[in-house]
């Protein structure tokens, strides 16, 4: 499918557009201009898919939703974001939303009318109300929520109703906007049959529609990776594997998770699945903030493309973006403006050169996955797919090494050397990805 083969480009709107923090629900801001004048350099970069965090109106940060029908007042209107969708389309990138399905905002319509009429109103079966409690806001009533979080209503996804109304709004983002998948927020908490209503109603109007789950632990959700439910899901356990590995000088530990999720075994989680890959997002510390030697930046991303898996990139870290937690994330998802694009043009081009290998070596979307060599500090590791063999070895440590894979040629589609594959000479922080001649 398309989602095999593209590399993913993350961007947070709200952040990326510079938009207010909170919502005033006045005037119609004209924001989504800047990510149209994006679209020649994602295109430029490899760029195959855009994936947007939420976009629709909301109080704050987007994932406390009020209207799942209009676009948030403070990027612009629905006309806009659809003309940016046609854009983006025509520069051959597809359009992958954020849908929050779990839980909304405190000024979602419904839950504003249970607020006010209490019994007298059904749509307190959207909602899991306890009349007899009391919330934080002091409203006379307690309800469910988002992990603690009351400013985030969970909604009762068995009510049907409530999914009459959610399959209508994505019906809606197809028909409208023209878009070409979602990523489920939070989906460790959307029930199995939940996703397969999703999938059948996605499939009314799309056979290519790509659905990606939120898990942060892959354990006993590969179930879920099927065609009834999900693509695919996003690979954190691969996350914390590659930061802690090149952190601590393990690659035992990056080397272990690859293969227990996709080497060619009976026991292997997800052989033959592509998850989605990244080594930072909306949630976690900027990758070039995390990583304790920067100059493992590049093996960082070469590890990230040429693994099992989709590479996602998240805005701005092409750049080498920083930013920490701090500041309730907001420095996690800055105005595109403030960062600056001009401090390490050498990291966008090396990225920009690893998806176009990945663009002509089929290998690297559907091959599968074996351990060559590893090492604390160096490892190799081989991607095969219909008489196409790519070895991919990376060294992370301050000394240069030599690595052994097996007596043949290959050319580095890096650095355009052929060399014998069982004398792979690595500097210091280097990698090179060769194709088997």
């Amino acid at each position: 499918m398309w989602f095999d083969e593209s590399v993913f480009y993350q961007i947070y709107p709200l952040g990326f557009c510079g938009a207010e923090r909170e919502n005033d629900f006045g005037e119609t801001r004209h924001r989504l201009g800047l990510i149209e004048a994006e679209i020649p350099r994602l295109k430029a970069l490899g760029v195959g898919a855009v994936l947007f965090n939420p976009l629709f109106e909301s109080e704050r940060h987007g994932y406390d939703t009020v209207d799942f029908y209009k676009v948030d007042r403070r990027l612009g209107t629905n006309e806009e974001f659809a003309a940016l969708v046609k854009k983006l389309h025509e520069a051959g990138i597809r359009v992958v939303l954020d849908g929050v399905f779990n839980h909304v905002g405190r000024v979602f319509p419904p839950f504003r009318e249970v607020l006010e009429k209490r019994e007298g109103t059904d749509y307190r079966f959207w909602f899991n109300i306890n009349f007899w409690g009391n919330s934080r806001y002091n409203d006379g009533l307690d309800y469910e929520n988002w992990e603690g979080h009351p400013e985030l209503v969970k909604l009762r996804l068995d009510n049907q109703d409530l999914q009459r109304y959610l399959m209508d709004a994505v019906r809606f983002w197809i028909d409208e906007f023209g878009i070409d998948g979602l990523r489920l927020d939070v989906s460790y908490l959307l029930p199995p049959w939940f996703m397969e209503m999703l999938r059948r109603t996605v499939r009314e109007k799309r056979e290519d529609f790509f659905l990606v789950g939120e898990v942060i632990h892959n354990n006993n959700f590969q179930q879920n990776v099927c065609p009834e439910r999900l693509d695919s899901i996003t690979n954190y356990e691969g996350f914390r594997s590659m930061l802690s590995a090149f952190n601590s000088g393990n690659l035992f530990e990056i080397e272990h998770s690859m293969s227990r999720l996709f080497a060619d075994t009976p026991w292997a989680l997800f052989k033959g699945k592509h998850l989605l890959n990244f080594v930072d997002n909306h949630d976690v510390e900027r990758a070039c903030t995390a990583l304790k030697n920067r100059a493992n930046i590049f093996n960082l991303y070469t590890l990230l493309f040429t693994m099992p898996g989709i590479p996602c990139l998240y805005y701005g870290s092409e750049f080498g973006a920083e930013g920490d937690k701090s500041d309730l994330d907001y420095k996690l998802r800055p105005f595109i403006g403030d960062i600056d694009k001009t401090a390490h043009p050498e990291l966008a081009a090396h990225i920009q050169k690893l998806a176009a290998i990945r663009r002509c070596c089929p290998a690297l979307s559907y091959g599968t996955y074996a351990k060559a060599t590893c090492m604390n500090t160096n490892f190799s590791f081989v991607r095969e797919w219909e008489g196409e063999k790519i070895i991919v070895a990376v060294n992370i440590g301050d000394g240069d090494c030599t690595i052994r894979v097996e007596e043949a040629e290959g050319t580095d589609l890096l650095g355009g050397q052929v060399r014998n594959l069982n004398d792979i000479y690595l500097p210091p922080h280097t990698a090179s990805v060769y194709r088997r001649n």
